[in-house]
């Protein structure tokens, strides 16, 4: 793969003459190191992401050990990067909070940040600060083909968000949110980890737990109710019932898909209450609990009639620094 896109940039570069220019992008969220190029027509060019290591049966990482793993894990992924593609680098972003708000703060996102620092010095190159849920965003756009939309709604929906914004862009390299929904309690991303841990499945626990429900008895996914009240939702009480149904000896797959159920009946609640307040009628799903495949079915069964809407690829949907990459890219062609 490596040798082909080598092999292309050449090409395209003898065939016309233009400058080929690439940005890095970097994320070290809670569980995932993340580094991407992409280039100026902003084709991804490489990427390399390592999750973090969670011991068995722990439904999570401490700051401080999640912290420690990406200055373990960055260098060697950085120095993974093609040499090839060093000198092509123009400029590099990083993602500096979780989210574009005062406040927003998490420690392992300086992890990424002295790594990103000291290589724009190196390379004497420019520096693009964003945010992690910004990434998401951009990446989604991307991978979803959301084109020339300049205000829409957004469902962030992970293990360390569940959000619905209203999102404007009026500058590049900058989204405008506004938070119109979200979680009191739990985010959805720790609901499915904590119920997944409990029935025996790997941390982080989504794709493993999408799998089990497959097996699932009809009727399942009405088994959970979901606890709604205007845009906020809450899960804690539902992972609860969860706790006790397990300790009961409920099926497994059945639980699995219950949890599924309540997900996406809450998101839909919140999201038809949006639709109706501002009237904006594009809609774009991101982050890693997008990537359930019952759950986006389970929304666009309900929704597609009422907006249009935009799914960011499985692959784009988790953490990842494409679309850091590519808010570098746009910051730095539109100086």
């Amino acid at each position: 793969m490596e040798y082909w896109i080598k092999s292309w940039l050449l090409q395209k570069n003898n065939s016309n003459g233009a400058i080929l220019m690439l940005f890095l992008g970097i994320d070290t969220s809670a569980y995932t190191t993340s580094v991407a190029l992409v280039d100026r027509e902003k084709r991804l060019i490489w990427e390399k992401r390592q999750l973090l290591k969670v011991r068995s049966g722990e439904r999570g990482l401490a700051q401080s050990e999640a912290f420690f793993q990406h200055v373990q894990t960055l260098p060697d992924v950085i120095q993974s990067i093609p040499k090839d593609f060093l000198k092509l680098i123009a400029a590099v972003g990083v993602s500096t909070a979780p989210r574009p708000v005062e406040g927003s703060y998490m420690p392992v996102f300086t992890a990424g940040m002295a790594i990103a620092t000291s290589i724009a010095s190196v390379l004497e190159i420019r520096l693009f600060k964003t945010t992690h849920q910004e990434g998401h965003l951009a990446a989604g756009k991307e991978s979803a083909k959301m084109l020339d939309v300049p205000e829409f709604l957004a469902f962030h929906v992970s293990g360390g968000t569940t959000e619905l914004l209203r999102v404007q862009q009026n500058c590049p390299g900058k989204f405008c949110l506004e938070i119109l929904g979200r979680s009191t309690d739990l985010h959805a991303g720790q609901f499915i980890d904590r119920v997944g841990v409990r029935l025996g499945l790997s941390f982080p626990a989504g794709k493993e737990l999408e799998q089990l429900a497959l097996k699932a008895s009809p009727g399942s996914a009405s088994l959970l109710p979901s606890a709604v009240k205007g845009t906020e939702i809450s899960f804690s009480g539902v992972e609860s019932a969860v706790q006790r149904l397990i300790d009961e000896k409920k099926r497994p797959a059945d639980l699995a898909r219950a949890v599924e159920g309540c997900i996406a009946r809450s998101l839909i609640k919140v999201l038809e209450k949006a639709l109706e307040n501002t009237k904006l009628t594009k809609v774009l799903f991101v982050g890693g609990v997008m990537a359930n495949k019952y759950i986006r079915h389970e929304i666009a069964r309900r929704i597609a009639s009422k907006a249009e809407l935009f799914w960011a690829e499985p692959d784009w949907s988790s953490d990842n620094a494409i679309g850091v990459a590519l808010l570098a890219r746009e910051s730095f062609l539109n100086e």
